[in-house]
């Protein structure tokens, strides 16, 4: 098995349970590593053996438009679709961190982080 991974991904969306953070948005990264079998795509050098990293990122996107109050939700919704569109890919770790959180404090990010599989 082998780990493809797309990290940092950002994002200008609407989630969170404050009012306020469903109406002006904030900034969110994502990051995702899958697990999948890349044996056949390692001695074919053909994308369609693989992972297509572009569809992935697209699927992300998607998920990251629709509003949630959790990140939770979020994490697990992304994860979800990658698994039922990417059959190849046994178990993926989805990281969603909300950039500059609405805390009353000084801090970069929040995060969840989640584990889905088949």
């Amino acid at each position: 098995m082998s780990y493809i991974s797309i990290d940092n991904m950002k994002f200008y969306a609407y989630h969170g349970c404050f009012s306020e953070e469903q109406k002006i948005g904030t900034y969110f990264t994502v990051n995702v590593r899958m697990e999948t079998d890349t044996t056949q795509a390692q001695k074919s050098d053909d994308l369609s053996h693989t992972v297509n990293y572009l569809a992935v990122y697209q699927v992300v996107k998607r998920e990251m438009m629709t509003p949630s109050h959790l990140l939770e939700c979020v994490a697990d919704r992304i994860g979800n679709a990658i698994l039922g569109e990417f059959p190849s890919v046994e178990n993926v770790v989805v990281k969603v961190s909300k950039m500059n959180p609405p805390l009353g404090g000084q801090m970069e990010s929040v995060s969840v982080e989640i584990v889905v599989s088949r």
